[in-house]
């Protein structure tokens, strides 16, 4: 039986932040069910940093990662974790109060949020068409994130200070002994440690169950994408990100090409989720209403799992009624974005220590993370 201060049950980015934060104070093994880490959400995003996205609680956390992004620790990575992007919401139904609306939202976090009109907008990305856009919000801020150098250098860290990475290894069953020790029985051999961190993605209620957890209400949900080529001739990797006012669909650059999504957040269960046909029908169909862009065969079609909660922040933090097991989960669209900060703060409350000064510095506290607000 393999012995360890912490098992963190799931490696992609929840679990690999952790990991990376807590193997400096003690023994960390990381059991992944597939033959990589990040295969059913981290690996399948658009990979975007921006601070004016998602909740009060999502935004401090992203606000409070961005140090990490700018200067990782040496030896982290061997290029920046950022690429500035910019990111361009545009209004295509003609609703101005909602567009002041989300500006003046943005504005709050993001000082440099800019209001564009619609020939400002027109003018930052030529391919829209001028008569459909009623006018835009601009963050300057927003960055492409290296989601594969993030990751990897987490990981990197859990293997420096001596921790393992396991992959083909799926959890069967847990069990708690009198003493206090989790016993974590998977498809090859038993690993041992007085606590298990949940960071099983989509699984999470699913794992939290094999250790008699009460389910947290954890709904993944399906978002499709597709890669599709641009238009001729034409260098577009200056370009922002495009994202519809009404979130029906969103687009940046990639790698030559063009990322496209419906922004569709389909409930399903958790698992190994293929993109549906009438979503990528939909997301080609709303881009080329928007732009002069025909889409004849995307090259790549994929879709991922986002798992929120019924409030749509993210968990970290103990279980109320189960001894030894810590939750971090809910990450929403948001997991990349904000992992340093969470990976910071997960470390710490699973060690029963507070959060980081420089976390609280952003409004964040451990109640506003815990399971416990769910009760």
């Amino acid at each position: 039986m393999s012995q360890a201060d912490f098992i963190i049950i799931g490696g992609g980015i929840a679990g690999a932040s952790t990991g990376f934060w807590l193997s400096p104070h003690g023994k960390v093994i990381v059991l992944e069910r597939e033959s990589h880490p990040a295969y059913h959400s981290t690996g399948r995003s658009a990979a975007l940093f921006t601070a004016a996205y998602g909740t009060p609680q999502v935004r401090a956390l992203t606000q409070a990662s961005r140090e990490f992004f700018d200067h990782p620790p040496a030896g982290f990575c061997e290029h920046p974790l950022l690429t500035p992007r910019g990111e361009m919401t545009v209004d295509f139904t003609g609703d101005p109060a909602e567009l002041n609306n989300q500006y003046l939202s943005a504005r709050a976090t993001v000082p440099e949020m800019q209001l564009l009109s619609a020939d400002e907008a027109c003018a930052r990305l030529p391919i829209l068409r001028r008569e459909k856009v009623h006018g835009a919000i601009y963050d300057p801020s927003a960055s492409d994130i290296d989601t594969d150098a993030l990751h990897q250098g987490y990981l990197r860290g859990i293997r420096r200070n001596n921790g393992e990475v396991h992959t083909d290894c799926e959890v069967l069953g847990l069990s708690r002994d009198a003493e206090g020790h989790w016993h974590v029985q998977t498809n090859g051999q038993t690993f041992s440690a007085p606590v298990i961190i949940n960071a099983a993605g989509a699984w999470a209620d699913k794992i939290g169950a094999l250790a008699g957890a009460k389910p947290l209400g954890l709904q993944p949900k399906r978002r499709a994408a597709f890669i599709f080529a641009g238009p001729e001739g034409v260098d577009i990797h200056h370009w922002p990100m495009l994202v519809s006012l009404d979130e029906s669909f969103y687009m940046k650059p990639d790698a030559g090409m063009f990322l496209g999504s419906p922004a569709n957040a389909d409930p399903v269960e958790p698992h190994d989720v293929q993109p549906e046909e009438l979503d990528i029908a939909m997301g080609i169909y709303q881009i080329e209403e928007a732009t002069t862009l025909t889409i004849r065969r995307p090259t790549r079609t994929w879709a991922g799992l986002r798992s929120f909660v019924a409030d749509g922040d993210l968990l970290s933090g103990f279980d109320p009624q189960v001894p030894g097991l810590f939750w971090v989960a809910a990450q929403g669209g948001y997991g990349i974005q904000t992992s340093p900060a969470m990976g910071q703060a997960s470390a710490a409350l699973v060690r029963g220590e507070p959060l980081p000064e420089h976390l609280r510095d952003f409004g964040l506290s451990s109640a506003m993370l815990s399971p416990a607000r769910l009760a």
